[in-house]
């Protein structure tokens, strides 16, 4: 015998299905501004403002950073144009995961035949460095690098 589908029924579908969908919404939301890290800069106008002078003269250091973790070392290799080890006056990194900083870590690196090393214990996944570093002229170098942490 078959049921009749009356509007209460229908109703009552209707609002099912339109409270599972804003449930998992709000569920979403929530979650993403839970994990939401912060703002990347202040005020992103002066940021815009100082940006090519600060990257003119990143790239006239001819530096380039090699990132590696083995064995719960993470180690940064600066080297100059012609391939040599580059000592900084000042190295500062935020580790931590991309999408929240409740895993951030501020390793203390220590210069070591020619690379900075620095005990860093990092689960499997993906890893991000935010490297602040300054020549001896006091010119500022600075990346974002993307780590990955095989497991």
């Amino acid at each position: 015998m078959a049921r009749e589908l009356t509007g209460g029924k229908v109703l009552a579908i209707t609002v099912s299905a339109f409270a599972v969908i804003i449930g998992v919404n709000v569920v979403l939301a929530v979650m993403a501004v839970s994990t939401f890290p912060g703002l990347e800069v202040k005020n992103s106008y002066v940021a815009s403002q100082v940006f090519d002078a600060e990257r003119k003269a990143q790239q006239a250091l001819g530096w380039t950073l090699t990132e590696s973790h083995e064995g719960g070392e993470l180690r940064l290799a600066f080297r100059d144009r012609d391939g040599l080890p580059v000592e900084v006056d000042r190295l500062s990194a935020v580790v931590g995961r991309a999408t929240q900083a409740t895993e951030d870590i501020r390793p203390d690196f220590v210069y070591r035949n020619g690379d900075y090393v620095a005990q860093v214990p990092l689960a499997p996944g993906k890893w991000m460095i935010l490297l602040e570093a300054f020549a001896k002229d006091g010119t500022r170098f600075h990346q974002r690098l993307d780590l990955f942490v095989a497991g």
